[in-house]
């Protein structure tokens, strides 16, 4: 294995019932299978302000919110991420696997609720300067089956109680995001059982280990 000064980004995406916390389990096991220290966190969220604005931003009641109101606030927790938590980390080699990053920010916000992509590219380039995922695994199933499975965990966030076609749009948005990223993005089939799915991903982060560490 070759000498690693800072550790990877590695980000999970999908939509709602797409089995991201599982996918975030297997990931860290692999990675520390391999003897590297890991830190695992989510967007929005993963300090104690994030986890406030997280709150204000799922929670009900504050349905009314104005789309760019919810775009700001998303890139306002982003930001104290990336300075408490997430820099911090690569910088000591530490891997850092998130539950969504900037690509939910372009699918919901921006596919979902319409908002211009090229505001949203503004606010990314300022929050994040050249900080990009070295991995993304995007979780896609389709949209009813990924509902059903999330109506079945808890009772529904702000987002979840979005039509159907919000999410149809979502998921659209991540899947030309993969076709644009082809480099960084690797498409899982989430439809199946838990078993196969999880087969899937070990597969694909082996391989992406096996490339990455040799």
């Amino acid at each position: 294995m070759t000498g690693m000064n800072r550790g990877l980004f590695i980000t999970v995406e999908g939509i709602e019932g797409a089995g991201k916390s599982t996918c975030m389990q297997v990931l860290r096991e692999l990675i520390e299978s391999r003897g590297l220290r890991t830190r695992q966190t989510r967007e929005p969220g993963g300090t104690e302000l994030g986890e406030e604005l997280r709150e204000l931003l799922l929670g009900h009641r504050h349905a009314g919110m104005g789309d760019d109101t919810e775009l700001l606030l998303m890139f306002s927790a982003r930001a104290e991420h990336i300075h408490e938590v997430i820099e911090p980390a690569l910088a000591q080699g530490t891997w850092v696997l998130c539950d969504r990053f900037t690509d939910a920010t372009y699918a919901y916000q921006g596919y979902g609720r319409g908002l211009s992509t090229g505001r949203i590219r503004t606010l990314e380039k300022w929050v994040q300067g050249d900080l990009r995922p070295d991995l993304t695994l995007l979780m896609d199933l389709p949209v009813a089956q990924g509902l059903e499975r999330a109506g079945k965990r808890s009772s529904p966030d702000r987002f979840e109680r979005e039509a159907h076609a919000f999410f149809e749009r979502v998921r659209k948005g991540y899947l030309e995001l993969a076709r644009s990223h082809p480099d960084r993005f690797r498409v899982i089939d989430a439809s199946p059982d838990l078993g196969q799915v999880t087969h899937t991903v070990r597969r694909v982060v082996a391989e992406f280990l096996e490339a990455r560490l040799a």
